[in-house]
């Protein structure tokens, strides 16, 4: 079968004048105490913080960059040691810098076969604090990187731009709760009864939920009542610069 044509991020857009690298946080089922996957979070090459190298991003060179974070974040994942074990690796990607999806992923396919890293461990995040220009584009984009096989992450939700309106129009396999809803969850009703509505309505919708951003034990023992079972945050792990932090099973367990 031929590959699809360039795009037009392929034809036009401006190569990077930054190089990036890669660090990885473990997200935990609390089930198994082990990772589900880790996610790879953009980082400069000495490993200068994401927010310096996204300052450098502009929309000429977002497609390169895009595509850089995904060869970055497989070829750093594999030399670390992930296809070792189970986990999967979740990647964050700009929709707004996809043109077509089966010509815009043909670089992650081609870096994937080089390291013999499985398609089907590969999860890709998009966040919702990225505004939709186009949101049946981005309907399109969700629909088939899953009849591809990856799945397929709804970052930040309850946050930015969309929310409940995106997850009207279509589902993706996984929605990662934001931060915000989740610090002083143990304190806080409105935020209690805010998560319980959105963790029945996933299970009702068959979307996993991941909780990201916790921080006290008090959140995870909140979350872990409700129900939550894949969860992230600096509690258990802080990222791992070019490598995949390692999670004491005494913390998984501590509220068990």
């Amino acid at each position: 079968m031929p590959r699809p044509a360039p795009c037009a991020g392929c034809r036009d857009g401006e190569a990077m004048d930054f190089s990036i690298a890669m660090a990885f946080q473990p997200i935990i089922d609390l089930e198994t105490g082990a990772p589900f996957a880790y996610e790879a979070l953009v980082r400069g090459a000495n490993g200068e913080s994401a927010g310096s190298v996204l300052a450098q991003v502009t929309p000429e060179n977002r497609y390169a960059f895009d595509q850089q974070c995904r060869v970055q974040a497989i070829q750093g994942a594999a030399r670390a040691g992930l296809l070792d074990g189970p986990a999967r690796l979740s990647i964050n990607f700009l929709p707004n810098a996809v043109y077509s999806p089966q010509a815009c992923i043909q670089l992650t396919l081609a870096t994937a076969a080089a390291l013999d890293f499985p398609t089907e461990r590969l999860i890709f995040e998009f966040t919702e604090n990225e505004e939709m220009t186009d949101p049946a584009h981005v309907a399109n984009i969700v629909a088939s990187y899953q009849k591809m096989g990856f799945g397929v992450a709804l970052d930040d939700f309850g946050a930015g731009h969309a929310g409940l309106n995106l997850l009207a129009q279509f589902q993706p396999d996984i929605i990662k709760l934001d931060m915000e809803l989740i610090r002083g969850l143990d304190q806080s009703l409105p935020r209690k009864i805010i998560v319980e509505g959105v963790v029945k309505m996933c299970a009702a919708l068959g979307v996993a939920v991941i909780a990201e951003g916790i921080e006290t034990d008090g959140e995870l023992e909140a979350l872990r009542a409700m129900g939550v079972r894949y969860i992230q945050g600096f509690l258990l792990a802080r990222p791992g610069f070019q490598s995949l932090p390692v999670v004491a099973p005494e913390r998984v367990r501590r509220a068990a």
